[in-house]
């Protein structure tokens, strides 16, 4: 499904809070009045005079070495053309937040103001002192030519213009390995390049670097064949003149081997496609609609190898893919420029990786059981966590050895494990859960729909695929609330269960929580009531199979959340206890904490229980558990009752599963300091492990802790996620914001795809009693079931 992003939501997500997406953070301590006088006056003169003395220790005193300058006049941003410095500025920012999250390269963006190719050299010139290496972006052809040329001349640190050289690295990985299955030799092969600009030309260039022969290349731009009979070329395009008969785009591609296209969509047609040669490859890169859609050309040829740069298509060409890790191999051995042979060897390193076996963690990112080297992939994916130790070394070892290095390295094997910790690859756990939520969405409900951050949250969630949305309140309340805020909820079933509409299913609900509480305390009429809360009557849809789970708790207390899911859906078989967990996100990776919201003070039998059922979990995050048992005792230095409990809550989780990596009884400092731990406590395997679970000895403890690192320590908090009901339902923290409850919606999608023994995904729609009165089903020309959703009057169409 194509995820969809509205204007609201992006200028929402830029606006709030601080605005912009990025910021300076100090890297050292700033607190006391030594710090400040270390930091500046007087301090800072001491590391002025040995820069002064040395001007190479600006790497060793400064920022300089891990700081890249994305610098752009805003003259060709994005497919929006000319549209100044200010206006181009949002995405030099987001270039620097995906240097940031996948290489952990720091960036200041500067948009120039100058449009003159020589003024804009000398002032990019001035900035060397600066920065230690310059990435250019957004600046229109022919001029990026000169100035990024100009600018290699001058310059002792690296300088790329992505524009020109990220699609063309990507797509030549892509393109090696798309000759070696197709049987191709890229010396022999028919090129048919439609689009004559930068991007383009530097394809070309790079094309022929690795075998392409020039007078087999036919480019194209919007007036035709780049061909000797032309009298407009400039100086950039005659230097791929084709001489002999002038032919169109479709002549051209008669028997053409490969197509590559940087133009505009939807200029290739079937019938071209069907006139190419024999296992055709056709890289169809125009953003955002190719030169032909995916499904057309695999439909005009079964032996075709197609890439475009499209996130929903496979074989994704990324820029992404590129230049994060060609700056981080190209800084880490303070190289002066980047050259053909770097670029060359991040072009054998991605295809290289492409055919290695794909972790799980990947296939689990993009809702695939088993990615392997083939038509469909050629090319890594950009959450591969490899990308970084791959790239980044392969590049750094070419600067090395093409003489442009100052720095040597030695180690690969511990650069590479260097790399890895840069990352804190644990933190895509979001990106793979929500992922993993679009490939078998669920029915949720959210039981407290009169409130303007659920609705927002439930449009989102539906918009990328994740859930179908049940909203629960007075549905006049409720549209009233979107309306006024620009909430599209056309097409989610909205539910009253104290409306009259509702009186039959609450009849129903009644009697089936009559039947399991009737020796409890509640009466019939009680039962029956009591269907008019929307806590209650949400979990009796989850109970009954007409909803998967449901997410309540924005306003309500705790325990009026739990008790209905307690009472309704029940424990698991085997579970005593439930128990609350959160996910907490810091800086090192994600952070599994329990007990946190439910037991107060458990036993040892208990806290056992908490654990085992905690480690399932974090496995359905795709993570190992790696457990400490906190107390204030580090293996028996206390004989107090309190540590006893923790240790021998240890002894029975180890009885009950040996293969799990838990210990304890330890203090917090201790589980995190692997080096102390080592020392003092050899024999633990936690020694040289990380640690990602935390279980508290009690409640109390538990709950200090978690509000702590979200409030002190600049955690994300997600939760409280209940452990150990047969359903999911899960409570949100009160006052939420609305990106927590679409991360509560992933976690409790994912639960119930474990959990869930109702009908799949496909059928939910037509055999639903809530969503077959909004929505409809269709067959598709295969005869697979296609859930297709039509919304409102816009007639948004999505497909789960």
């Amino acid at each position: 499904m194509k995820q969809e992003l509205r204007k609201e939501q992006a200028l929402e997500y830029h606006s709030k809070g601080r605005p912009g997406k990025i910021e300076v953070v100090p890297t050292k301590e700033a607190k006391t009045q030594r710090d400040l006088s270390l930091a500046y006056s007087p301090g800072v003169a001491e590391p002025c005079k040995e820069i002064a003395a040395n001007i190479e220790n600006v790497y060793k005193y400064t920022a300089k070495g891990n700081l890249v300058a994305v610098i752009s006049n805003g003259t060709a941003v994005l497919g929006l053309g000319d549209i100044g410095p200010e206006a181009g500025k949002p995405v030099m920012e987001g270039k620097g937040v995906l240097f940031k999250i996948f290489a952990d390269i720091d960036v200041f963006d500067i948009e120039i103001n100058e449009k003159d190719p020589e003024k804009f050299v000398q002032i990019v010139k001035a900035l060397e002192p600066t920065f230690g290496g310059i990435n250019l972006e957004d600046i229109k052809a022919p001029e990026c030519f000169y100035i990024e040329k100009k600018l290699r001349e001058l310059m002792k640190i690296p300088v790329m213009h992505d524009d020109q050289h990220g699609t063309a690295i990507i797509s030549a990985a892509a393109l090696l390995n798309a000759c070696e299955i197709q049987k191709k030799k890229l010396d022999k092969a028919r090129f048919v390049v439609n689009g004559a600009g930068a991007a383009a030309i530097a394809c070309i260039k790079l094309y022929e670097s690795l075998g392409a022969k020039r007078e087999n290349i036919f480019v194209y731009d919007s007036k035709g064949l780049i061909h000797e009979s032309r009298t407009d070329l400039d100086e950039l395009k005659k230097e791929f003149v084709q001489k002999g008969k002038n032919m169109t785009l479709t002549e051209g591609l008669k028997d053409a081997d490969i197509f590559i296209g940087l133009s505009k969509g939807n200029t290739l047609t079937q019938d071209m496609v069907k006139g190419m040669a024999k296992h055709p490859i056709v890289f169809a890169m125009a953003n955002p609609d190719p030169e032909i859609g995916y499904e057309l050309a695999m439909e005009a040829r079964k032996d075709l190898i197609m890439a475009t740069g499209r996130s929903d298509f496979p074989n994704q060409v990324n820029n992404v893919l590129g230049f994060p890790f060609i700056f981080r191999g190209a800084l880490d051995v303070r190289a002066t420029q980047i050259n053909e042979a770097m670029k060359l060897a991040a072009v054998k390193a991605l295809a290289e990786l492409a055919k290695t076996p794909v972790p799980d963690i990947v296939n689990i990112a993009y809702n695939e059981k088993n990615l392997s080297f083939g038509p469909t992939y050629i090319i890594p994916k950009p959450l591969d966590p490899r990308l970084l130790s791959t790239v980044a070394p392969a590049v750094a070892k070419a600067a090395i050895d093409s003489g442009v290095a100052q720095i040597q390295i030695t180690n690969w094997e511990q650069y590479a494990i260097e790399l890895n910790k840069r990352l804190g690859l644990d933190n895509q756990i979001m990106r793979i859960l929500g992922n993993k939520a679009r490939r078998d969405p669920k029915r949720l409900v959210f039981a407290e729909a009169d409130n303007v951050k659920i609705l927002k949250a439930a449009q989102i969630i539906f918009d990328e695929g994740v859930a179908y949305p049940i909203l629960l309140g007075k549905e006049k309340k409720i549209r009233a609330i979107a309306e006024e805020n620009n909430i599209d909820i056309e097409g989610l079933p909205i539910i009253d269960p104290q409306s009259d509409e509702t009186e039959e299913k609450r009849k129903e609900y009644g009697d089936i929580f009559f039947k399991k509480r009737q020796r409890r305390g509640i009466n019939q009429y009680e039962s029956f009531k009591i269907m008019r809360d929307r806590n209650h009557f949400g979990c009796m849809m989850v109970e009954t199979g007409e909803a998967d789970g449901m997410i309540s708790g924005l306003t309500k207390n705790y325990a009026d959340t739990i008790r209905p899911a307690i009472q309704i859906i029940g424990t698991e078989e085997g579970v005593r206890k439930i128990a609350g967990m959160y996910l907490m996100l810091t800086k090192k990776g994600p952070l599994f904490m329990a007990d946190t919201t439910v037991n107060f003070n458990p036993t040892a039998e208990e806290l056992a229980d908490i654990t085992l059922m905690v480690a399932r979990e974090v496995r359905n995050f795709n993570l190992v558990p790696r457990i400490a048992m906190l107390s204030y005792s580090n293996f028996g230095s206390s004989d107090s009752a309190e540590a006893k409990l923790v240790s021998k809550a240890t002894e029975l989780v180890k009885q009950r599963n040996p293969s799990l990596i838990v210990d304890g009884e330890m203090q917090v400092s201790m589980a995190f300091n692997k080096d102390l731990l080592k020392e003092n406590y050899p024999f633990t395997e936690l020694a040289d492990k990380e640690v990602n679970t935390l279980i508290f000895p009690n409640l109390a403890a538990g709950n200090v802790a978690y509000n702590l690192l979200k409030e002190v320590g600049d955690a994300d908090a997600i939760g409280p996620i209940l452990l150990g009901l047969k359903k999911p339902v899960h409570v949100l923290q009160l006052g939420s914001s609305v990106r927590s409850i679409i991360n509560m919606a992933l976690v409790a999608v994912v639960d119930a795809q474990f959990k869930s023994k109702h009908l799949p995904t496909e059928e939910i729609v037509s055999k639903s009693p809530w969503w077959k009165r909004f929505n409809k089903a269709s067959k598709d020309e295969v005869g697979k079931t296609k859930v297709k959703i039509v919304r409102g009057v816009r007639g948004r169409e999505h497909e789960f």
